[in-house]
């Protein structure tokens, strides 16, 4: 298989147009511009058959996916932070219509204050709305899971985000190693749709108006769809595997089997988490990490059954959800332990918000804390800010 390098965004405009995609309709925001502009570039070579729709707001390039997905087009979009938040109603319609739409989400700061830089307050935000969320550590991950989200969207019938931490790695180089363009076309296979509005022979109603007497029922069958979801995002992790060597499922643990002491974290952080437990691990220390990938749908069972043998765990969130015991991540890592009646105690943190550096000597700072909460079971310890100024 090719080795390249390529930033964050080129790779996700790369897999994109190896997945060929029917429609693109998009709108640039940074840092997820490049995104759209490098696939364009592909689009004007004539690389890729793609129709490519420059619309004037982000509201309106998920209208005009909607749209697209719903004619049984194949349909990828890309943004990030207000970019998503103005695009956030036509969210909610594209799951409750069961659209498989791809949207590269390159996660950064919302506002207030104006930030361009990276964290989780985009994709967090709208973590509701309906859409499977995937999220990647470094470059290669970030180009792997575009291609697994198209399988995934177009097999369960629900739209994905495909999260890429803004310029840490949407604008950083790494070396890549990418599938054959036959290849990636093979494993996505053709574009099938139970649904169509041009499909006249069996004729089918889009958004109704949905009052008492059904919007419940619908409702209902919107969430029944995610039954079975985990299962199918780890079988095309797993044909992933066979065709590229890079087996995907909806964690990762490192060092983690025989630690005392944990850590859960997303996105690149996990790789910054790793070099430090190979150096604590080298003096002796029982440290580890669970690297989680798929944030919707929660994968409750497997993330306790990795963790319930720990002494302590550290919950990390690169957002805050104000007015909340402490930020998303934790809320659903605390909900998942208690309903499963695991004690290992926890302990919540909030890091890089606005694109904060979150170094190594944060890390260790982690596992220095974490031995003094050992045994207190259930308590709720307050958030601490990784790196903040007080």
């Amino acid at each position: 298989m090719p080795k390249t390098a390529m930033e964050g965004n080129q790779a996700v405009a790369y897999a994109m147009r190896q997945v060929k995609p029917d429609v693109v309709a998009a709108y640039p925001i940074s840092p997820q511009t490049e995104v759209v502009q490098s696939f364009a570039d592909h689009v004007a070579a004539g690389e890729v058959d793609t129709q490519y729709v420059a619309v004037e707001s982000e509201h309106s390039a998920m209208s005009a996916c909607v749209g697209a997905a719903a004619a049984g087009a194949r349909t990828m979009t890309a943004s990030a932070a207000q970019g998503i938040a103005l695009m956030w109603e036509i969210l909610y319609i594209a799951a409750g219509l069961r659209l498989p739409i791809v949207m590269a989400v390159i996660n950064r700061a919302l506002s207030a204050n104006i930030n361009i830089h990276c964290d989780h307050s985009d994709s967090m935000g709208c973590r509701d709305t309906g859409w499977l969320q995937i999220y990647a550590e470094d470059v290669q991950e970030g180009y792997d899971n575009i291609i697994q989200a198209v399988k995934i969207a177009e097999t369960v019938e629900l739209p994905v985000m495909s999260c890429l931490d803004g310029y840490i790695l949407s604008h950083a180089m790494e070396t890549l190693d990418t599938l054959e363009d036959a290849q990636v076309e093979n494993f996505v296979g053709p574009k099938k749709s139970s649904l169509s509005l041009l499909d006249l022979e069996h004729p089918a109603t889009f958004g109704p108006i949905d009052m008492t007497d059904f919007y419940f029922e619908h409702k209902r069958q919107q969430l029944a769809a995610f039954d079975g979801v985990l299962d199918v995002i780890k079988q095309v992790g797993n044909d992933f595997g066979k065709l590229s060597g890079r087996t995907y499922g909806l964690m990762e643990g490192y060092g983690l089997e025989d630690a005392e002491f944990g850590i859960i974290a997303m996105g690149s952080a996990a790789g910054t988490a790793k070099d430090v437990i190979d150096n604590l691990r080298a003096q002796g220390k029982r440290v580890g990490l669970l690297k989680l990938r798929v944030f919707r749908p929660f994968p409750a069972e497997e993330l306790v059954a990795a963790v319930s043998h720990l002494k302590a765990l550290a919950v990390l969130d690169r957002a805050a959800s104000p007015g909340a015991i402490a930020g998303p991540l934790f809320i659903e890592v605390a909900a998942a332990l208690y309903l499963k009646n695991s004690s290992v105690p926890l302990c919540p943190y909030i890091y890089g918000l606005g694109g904060r550096e979150f170094a190594p000597a944060l890390v260790e700072e982690v596992y220095a804390e974490l031995p003094s909460i050992a045994g207190d079971g259930r308590q709720l310890f307050p958030v601490r800010y990784l790196g903040v100024r007080e």
